[in-house]
């Protein structure tokens, strides 16, 4: 069918007609994922029709042969390219994305170190054995507990958020006759081109020390230099050096630069002025990964380059050494590893007025076009996204392949809340009906951990993958795990 003549003029102006609906965008997938001669996905050659008869539907399917591999190209890329600068750079898994014991282990074994975000995960990384040297403490408000829990586990850093936070550090470690090794997490003003809801290095949001001159009472003194300040006066304090975070699912890197320059001319300002060494500088994460055939994420010896070119330079400009490296890659390792499986349930069509700038379009006339709507066994409660961020996601018939001629379809779920979108528009074949399977790319990062229970559907299991055999690594819940919490009866 031609492409152009099926386009709908209720599709926004991104999403093109596939050429073959049953061809993988390869950007989207993890490696080791196909078609077999019969037509059905299969990954490392486990079908997924295998797949749903031992773990049912909705099941997120992990590689971890291409976890692995994203790890270790993460790992060499920013090596590689700082390699002469200063050394190296330290990898931190942001566990925040998707986190379980066997994924904690993976990171270790591939030389990465871990990021935390909570007392749950450090219960994780504590199950799993990693060295607590290797692990990282993120969070805008710690609890005391959970500060005691990391100097417990003797953290290789503790990332302050605040300087009522560092008071607290400071003073929980002194009382312990410990000593916190810390990070100061800094706001640098700068503007990642992504949602309202994952940009986080701006200043009106609830992370980090400002680092405008007008961020405190004192005339002249911003937030991260008092804090500076306050941390090199307590003895329980190891200042370790600076971190920043300017969002997520970024896909160009002039903001990650901006970031650098300003943290390295702080750096120094500071290292002259109080007569200090900040030995660590910690640029974060944020990404981006390919959701749709659209999305251009850069690859990561790319971003390395282009970061360990300005960290150079500035560095050169400033006559400082420059501080080792370290960054926090959490979806650009585990996004594009999984897809999770649904099965097909109800089908309907609806007719839709076409858009104003459709041509022939007459919103509220005669003119209508269809819109097939695709509910499908999960939705909001394995993934959020959608209704969260307006994420964009694709999806494919995945039991089977079709010649059948294409179709605007919205992928929804099966909760009682209209916002209960998995993929918004996607084209699939007319033939898909109730039985089917389809499979939705992209969901390792922010699905999973981000799940609930709404409704009282139970969680799905992740299953990972690795030469040619599947294992569960996190076990989908049963109405009994859920019931078992209700203490009413």
């Amino acid at each position: 069918m031609n492409a152009k003549s099926a386009q709908s003029p209720l599709a926004p102006a991104w999403l093109e007609v596939p050429e073959d609906l049953n061809a993988l965008h390869e950007p989207l997938w993890a490696g080791g994922v196909e078609r077999n001669d019969a037509g059905e996905l299969t990954i490392e050659g486990i079908t997924v029709s295998e797949l749903q008869r031992q773990y049912g539907t909705p099941l997120f399917v992990l590689s971890e042969t291409d976890f692995r591999a994203r790890a270790r190209a993460f790992s060499d890329a920013f090596n590689d390219a700082f390699a002469d600068i200063c050394g190296g750079v330290d990898v931190y898994y942001a566990g925040k994305s998707f986190l379980c014991t066997s994924v904690v282990r993976w990171v270790e074994e591939e030389g990465l170190r871990l990021d935390t975000a909570s007392g749950g995960e450090l219960a994780v990384a504590a199950r799993a054995g990693i060295p607590g040297a290797d692990v990282a403490l993120h969070g805008n408000n710690k609890s005391d507990g959970e500060i005691h829990r990391a100097l417990d586990m003797q953290l290789g850093r503790i990332v302050v958020d605040s300087l009522d936070e560092l008071e607290r550090v400071a003073a929980i470690a002194a009382n312990r006759g410990d000593t916190a090794k810390v990070m100061l997490r800094l706001t640098p003003g700068v503007h990642a081109h992504t949602h309202e809801f994952i940009a986080t290095a701006h200043e009106d949001q609830k992370f980090g020390l400002s680092m405008a001159a007008d961020s405190t009472e004192q005339a002249g003194l911003s937030a991260a230099e008092e804090a500076v300040a306050a941390a090199t006066g307590h003895a329980s304090i190891e200042l370790l050096g600076l971190h920043c975070h300017i969002g997520s699912q970024i896909f160009e890197p002039d903001g990650f630069a901006l970031a650098a320059e300003k943290l390295l001319d702080f750096l120094a300002a500071m290292q002259s002025k109080y007569s200090i060494v900040l030995p660590e500088l910690d640029l974060g994460g944020g990404y981006g990964i390919a959701y749709t055939p659209v999305d251009t994420p850069r690859p990561a010896a790319e971003i390395a380059q282009a970061m360990a070119a300005v960290v150079r330079s500035k560095c050169e400009a400033l006559g400082i050494s420059a501080p080792r490296i370290s960054i926090e890659p959490g979806r650009a390792i585990v996004g594009s590893t999984t897809f999770t499986l649904y099965e097909v349930g109800t089908l309907k069509t609806v007719r839709v007025d076409a858009p104003a700038a459709a041509e022939g379009g007459n919103p509220g006339g005669d003119v209508t076009y269809p819109r097939r709507y695709v509910s499908v066994d999960g939705g909001m409660s394995d993934n959020p996204r959608p209704v969260l961020y307006d994420a964009d996601y694709s999806a494919i018939l995945a039991s089977r392949s079709s010649d059948a001629a294409p179709q605007l379809s919205r992928v929804v779920g099966k909760h009682c809340e209209s916002g209960d979108i998995v993929v918004r528009d996607v084209y699939l074949p007319e033939d898909v009906a109730a039985g089917d399977l389809l499979a939705v790319p992209g969901t390792g990062a922010y699905c999973w951990a981000l799940s609930s229970n709404y409704n009282y559907l139970a969680r799905p299991g992740v299953v990972a993958v690795s030469d040619g055999s599947a294992r569960l690594i996190v076990r989908g819940e049963t109405e009994e795990d859920l019931l078992n919490r209700d203490m009413g009866v």
